[in-house]
């Protein structure tokens, strides 16, 4: 946890109090902070701010604010994710938001288990959005949207989500062309389930606007597509 994430209730008055028990153990046992020390804070949705612990006790660290900080940047990039497993989704969301993902969208694909849209995990994405934003010291969560259908997202939805200015890849490992680098731009791309999308699904994509591309001969997990990707395509 590199920046203490708080709702805006928390920060009406002049000392502001930490009052959640996982960040209050964190902060125990794992950063050790005493009075006097700072503490990297960010209000959700808000600005960030440098802080200094004025009180600690068992229930509460109260601290006061010093100064304004720059929140990081998003990339301006969609994330379409075919819904993977259970166990994990809970890691993707977390290192999609720590590496910026402006959006993300989680599809239904053939491939996709039925059962994977019963998991308890969705009804936790804010818990798994904060443990990324915490990791890298933002404050902005990324919108999430979810559809259970594939076919009218793809032909309804994702026609409007493109454009020249936008442009849509599809990572598919037996693609001619390869993903693109240094992108540097506004973009979206898609991951399909393990096992990857089926023909039809791959060319109903391309259909409707999307590029597939790929990442060369090794077939890759989504775990690791992701961030290679994100570092393809968005180079500093």
């Amino acid at each position: 946890m590199n920046i203490v994430l708080l709702d805006e209730r928390q920060t009406k008055t002049d000392i502001w109090q930490i009052t959640s028990k996982r960040q209050l153990e964190h902060l125990s046992v794992h950063v050790g902070i005493n009075i006097g020390d700072t503490l990297k804070v960010g209000i959700l949705r808000g600005k960030r701010y440098l802080t200094e612990v004025v009180a600690i006790s068992e229930h509460a660290v109260s601290i006061k604010p010093i100064s304004e900080e720059i929140v990081p940047a998003k990339l301006p990039v969609t994330l379409i994710l075919a819904l993977p497993r259970p166990k994990v989704l809970r890691r993707l969301i977390a290192d999609s938001v720590t590496l910026g993902v402006e959006k993300i969208i989680l599809l239904h694909s053939y491939r996709v288990d039925k059962s994977y849209w019963q998991t308890p995990f969705l009804q936790q994405l804010d818990h798994f959005i904060h443990l990324g934003l915490e990791q890298a010291g933002d404050t902005h969560p990324p919108k999430i949207e979810q559809y259970k259908r594939f076919k009218p997202f793809v032909e309804d939805v994702l026609p409007h989500l493109i454009t020249v200015n936008s442009p849509a890849f599809v990572a598919h490992p037996y693609a001619e062309k390869e993903m693109p680098h240094a992108v540097n731009r506004p973009c979206i791309f898609i991951v399909g389930p393990e096992g990857g999308f089926i023909s039809y699904e791959i060319d109903l994509l391309i259909k409707n606007g999307c590029q597939a591309m790929s990442l060369g001969s090794r077939i890759i997990r989504t775990e690791t597509v992701i961030p290679y990707i994100l570092g393809r395509l968005f180079v500093s």
